[in-house]
């Protein structure tokens, strides 16, 4: 027999985390790193995987409310979103510049 003291087991609808003091853990605060290093390099290589984290912790945060992590995890997502966003507009920016570019030089390379 294993010895379970001090184990807090969490079951959905059975034990309030309020009175215990404990909520289980997130990924919130690695999906809000991973959000802004993507924002600050223009880059969604580290975004799209902030936004996944983000979306986990958000389905955990849900469960628990009050969970101190919930405003972490939204933050990373709408970060993680806006990066995104940014990234797919500049693509698409580069990419009128040199459709505009080979029209301007006669369509010959």
């Amino acid at each position: 027999m294993s010895n379970i003291e001090g184990e807090v087991i969490y079951v959905q609808g059975m034990s309030d985390p309020t009175k215990i003091g404990q909520y289980p853990a997130t990924q919130a605060t690695v999906a809000l790193v991973l959000s802004i290093v993507g924002l600050m390099g223009f880059s969604c290589c580290t975004a799209i995987p902030g936004v996944i984290l983000a979306a986990s912790a958000l389905e955990i945060t849900k469960q628990y409310p009050g969970h101190p992590d919930q405003g972490l995890a939204q933050a990373a997502k709408v970060i993680g979103w806006i990066c995104i966003g940014l990234t797919i507009a500049f693509l698409g920016l580069y990419l009128v510049i040199i459709v505009i570019a080979i029209a301007a030089s006669g369509g010959t390379a």
